[in-house]
C-alpha cells in the first residue's frame, strides 16, 4: 500500500490530502449494469462508494491583517526600547556635563576665595604692623590707643554677627529679598546676586582701615580696630558659610570642628524654613535654635551631615 500527499493552500488554510491508493484501481467485481437497468438510478451512489478513502490535514494560518498588526506591535516595542536607551544616554551626558560644570564653578570660586583671603589677610597684617610701628616711633607706647584698637576689633567682629542677624531678617528677607532670593535657589554659575552683600560690607571696612592707617590718635585707632574686626568677621563668614555650609569650595579640617559643624547644621535648618527662617544669624545660630526649642532638630541635622561626610 502506498500513500500520496497533495497540498491546498489559501490565505487562511493549508491542507494536506493523503490518498490510500496510487496504483490502478482494481477491477470491479460487480456485474455489468445495463444503461436501461433499474440499477441505473443508483449509479451515482455506486461510483461514490468506489472512491478511494482520503486523509486531509489542514493548518489554519494567520490572516494577513493579523500578521501586519503583530509586525507593527513588534516595531513599536523596538522603537520604545530605542527611545529609552537614547533617553538614558542623554541623561548620562547631561549628568556628566553638570558635574563638570559644578567642578569648574567650585574651582573658580576657590580661586576667588583664596586670592581675596590672602590679599585681605596680608594687607591687614601689614597695616597692623606698620601702624603700631608708626605709633611707637620715638620710644613711646600709646597703650590706650592700642587697647582701643584691639578691643574694638573684637567688639566689631562680635557686633557683625548681631548686625548680620538683624539685616538678614529685616532687610534680606524683606525689602532686599529680590537680591537675597538667589541664595535660596539653585545656583547657576560660580557667583550669585547675593554676593553683592559681601561687597557692601567690605566698603565700610576698607574706609575705616584706611582712615585709621593714615592718622594717629585714639579715634583713628578705634576706626582701624573696627575695620579690622569687620574684615575678620567677613573672612570667617566666607569660610564657614560659603565653604562649610554651601560647599562652594573645600575648607579642609574646618569641617571636623564640632562647633562649626553645629553652626553649619543650624544654617541648613534656616534654608529648610522649618522654624520660619530661624536662625538668621550664623555663628550664634545654635543659640537661636535653643531659644525656640529646636535643639532636637539641630542634633538630627548634625548627625545627618556627619553620615554624609563619612559616606554612610
Amino acid at each position: 500500500m502506498a500513500a500520496g500527499i497533495s497540498g491546498i493552500a489559501t490565505s487562511r488554510m493549508f491542507c494536506l490530502q493523503s490518498n490510500t491508493f496510487l496504483g490502478p484501481k482494481p477491477a470491479s467485481t460487480a456485474p455489468p449494469v445495463l444503461f436501461f437497468s433499474p440499477l441505473t438510478r443508483n449509479f451515482g451512489t455506486i461510483l461514490r462508494s468506489q472512491e478511494n478513502p482520503r486523509l486531509k490535514v489542514c493548518f489554519v494560518l494567520a490572516e494577513d491583517g493579523k500578521l501586519d498588526a503583530r509586525k507593527t506591535e513588534i516595531e513599536t516595542i523596538k522603537d520604545e526600547i530605542d527611545a529609552e536607551i537614547n533617553e538614558e544616554k542623554s541623561l548620562a551626558a547631561r549628568l556628566a556635563e553638570k558635574l563638570a560644570r559644578k567642578k569648574s564653578e567650585r574651582f573658580t570660586y576657590l580661586v576667588a576665595a583664596v586670592m581675596s583671603s590672602l590679599g585681605i589677610t596680608s594687607m591687614a597684617v601689614l597695616a597692623v604692623y606698620y601702624r603700631f610701628s608708626w605709633q611707637m616711633e620715638g620710644g613711646e607706647v600709646p597703650l590706650s590707643e592700642m587697647f582701643g584698637t584691639f578691643a574694638l576689633s573684637f567688639g566689631a567682629a562680635v557686633g557683625m554677627e548681631y548686625w548680620a542677624r538683624w539685616a538678614h531678617r529685616a532687610l534680606w528677607h524683606a525689602s532686599l529679598w529680590h537680591m537675597h532670593e538667589s541664595h535660596h535657589r539653585p545656583r547657576e554659575g560660580p557667583f550669585e546676586l547675593n554676593d553683592v552683600f559681601a561687597i557692601t560690607n567690605a566698603v565700610p571696612a576698607i574706609a575705616l582701615l584706611s582712615y585709621g592707617f593714615f592718622h594717629k590718635g585714639l579715634i583713628p585707632g578705634l576706626c582701624f580696630g573696627a575695620g579690622l574686626g569687620i574684615t575678620v568677621f567677613g573672612m570667617a563668614y566666607m569660610f564657614v558659610h560659603d565653604g562649610l555650609v554651601h560647599k562652594r569650595f573645600p575648607v579642609g579640617p574646618i569641617a571636623n570642628v564640632p562647633y562649626f559643624r553645629r553652626v553649619a547644621a543650624a544654617h541648613q535648618l534656616h534654608h529648610s524654613e522649618q522654624f520660619d527662617g530661624v536662625p538668621y544669624g550664623l555663628f550664634l545660630g545654635p543659640k537661636e535654635l535653643e531659644e525656640i526649642g529646636g535643639l532636637e532638630e539641630l542634633e538630627k541635622e548634625v548627625n545627618r551631615r556627619v553620615k554624609i561626610s563619612k559616606g554612610l
